[in-house]
């Protein structure tokens, strides 16, 4: 679906942006170090580790440049596999207290508005010096792990692993789109593929690997889920609403990057290094989760029990596959967002409720998000046997400032996709859809269309209704200078 953008969308994302106190212009001194930076790059220190001659490959969005992660799997000759992982080195680009560090701590992430992309760091560090672009020397801190050979015996299915600095050259930068196809039996392999057997069975390795780990992870009470979100973009001037889905590409970069930032937690917290980790709390709205479940005929706890709610999700997954997206947004919406806190030495863990996870630090995409870059300089301290570069009152600070600008730029990121979408909807007043309610608050009660999956407000007819209840609505006005999409009851 697409139309002609009639207003400046770009515009409107800046504003929002703004609004919502990030600071999308880059100071004249980061400038000038940005500058100094591509005249005189830094270069690898001496005696580091060299792993360019591994078959390493990225997996990403088909536009996406800016590449934090590649990966590498084999079969060890006692049947044991191992992954690695690399970790792009930002921190060697952008140190502690720089101007550039200093203005990415003030906005934390990346955001993708749908219009423009507004950069954590400067584009041509995350996109060109910094990111792991294919046929391009790159340092990296690698994430190595061994899987138990006989079977998941452990909670993290991880046997052993350890962290280091790396050289490295991406051989294949690849699409999900093309990648998860193939794996899937839905398409040829993409050209690259095509053309190397040995591309091919590195991707089926990782790919047998990352099944693996799913697996254990969901023995364990990790949630399945997929929420089938559209993702509205702007290509030249044409608006499209795409919907996005899991597929067996996806789904493989998800499972290394939990298992790696696992590891990474794991190592830090036997170093008795204070860090940031990324936790969901046990779901306040357990008894309205209960109660969606009982509505489709399934008995839950009255406790929080993630694995008894995949369960649940795995059944309805099964005897209800067309309306399991539905479902899934709607356990989102009721689970809560995720927060950063810090976690010092001796800690008791707080654990990640969806991954079914107690160790768990962001660590792999330190060109988006500044507690992985955070992260990556704790890693590196330890490695080269120095004290932490951050005190606990530092990390406690930036674990709040992250957790704020997240929530900032999921506001951004909705006012912009409802912006997007007033615009693609707009020829399409007065015509009904089937809905699903993903909101109940003071402001209003928010729903979203099941094709195209579109988010707006009920204006008319929402009372008595809850999160995930599905009704049918009609669509009576749209404002895309507002970002406003308003249904009634049908």
């Amino acid at each position: 679906m697409s139309s002609s953008a009639p207003f400046d969308l770009i515009a409107a994302a800046r504003m929002s942006m703004v609004e919502h106190g990030f600071e999308p212009d880059y100071p004249p001194q980061a400038k000038q170090e940005l500058a100094e930076l591509q005249a005189h790059p830094p270069q690898p220190p001496a005696g580091i580790t060299d792993l360019r001659h591994l078959l390493w490959s990225s997996i990403d969005n088909d536009t996406s440049r800016d590449l934090d992660q590649i990966e590498y799997a084999e079969t060890l000759p006692d049947g044991a596999m191992r992954v690695l992982i690399g970790i792009a080195d930002v921190d060697a680009y952008v140190p502690k207290g720089s101007a550039i560090d200093k203005h990415a701590g003030i906005e934390t992430v990346t955001v993708y508005t749908g219009a423009k992309n507004f950069s954590m760091l400067p584009d041509q560090l995350s996109t060109g010096l910094t990111s792991l672009l294919e046929d391009q020397d790159r340092m990296c801190v690698v994430t190595e792990f061994t899987l138990d050979k006989n079977a998941c015996e452990t909670e993290s299915c991880v046997a052993s692993s350890r962290i280091y600095p790396a050289l490295v050259n991406n051989k294949a930068q690849l699409a999900y789109s093309s990648v998860g196809a193939w794996l899937d039996g839905k398409a040829d392999p993409p050209p690259k593929m095509a053309a190397s057997k040995e591309l091919q069975a590195q991707l089926q390795l990782q790919n047998e690997i990352a099944q693996r780990l799913r697996l254990e992870r969901f023995r364990h009470g990790a949630l399945n889920i997929e929420t089938g979100e559209v993702l509205a973009t702007i290509e030249g001037n044409e608006i499209r609403l795409d919907s996005d889905h899991k597929d067996s590409a996806t789904e493989l970069i998800e499972d290394f990057m939990i298992a790696a930032n696992g590891v990474v937690a794991r190592t830090l917290q036997e170093h008795r290094i204070s860090s940031i980790r990324r936790v969901v709390r046990t779901p306040e709205r357990w008894d309205r989760i209960v109660a969606v479940a009982d509505g489709l005929g399934y008995k839950l706890p009255a406790t929080p029990d993630s694995k008894a709610l995949n369960e649940f999700l795995l059944q309805r997954k099964k005897d209800d596959p067309d309306h399991f997206p539905d479902l899934s947004l709607t356990i989102v919406k009721l689970l809560g967002p995720g927060e950063y806190v810090l976690e010092r030495p001796g800690d008791p863990p707080q654990g990640h409720f969806g991954l079914a996870v107690e160790d768990y630090t962001h660590s792999t995409a330190p060109n988006r998000r500044y507690a992985d870059l955070v992260t990556q300089r704790l890693l590196k301290a330890m490695i080269a046997g120095q004290p932490s570069p951050y005190s606990d009152d530092e990390l406690a600070a930036i674990a709040q400032n992250c957790t704020t600008k997240a929530a900032a730029e999921r506001k951004v990121e909705r006012e912009m996709q409802k912006r997007i979408a007033a615009v693609a909807m707009h020829s399409r007043i007065g015509e009904r859809f089937r809905a699903i309610v993903t909101g109940v608050t003071p402001k209003g009660t928010f729903v979203r269309t099941i094709t195209p999956h579109v988010d707006g407000m009920l204006i008319r007819g929402q009372h008595g209704v809850d999160v995930g209840d599905r009704l049918q609505v009609q669509l009576v006005r749209t404002d895309p200078q507002r970002g406003y999409i308003d249904f009634v009851r049908a």
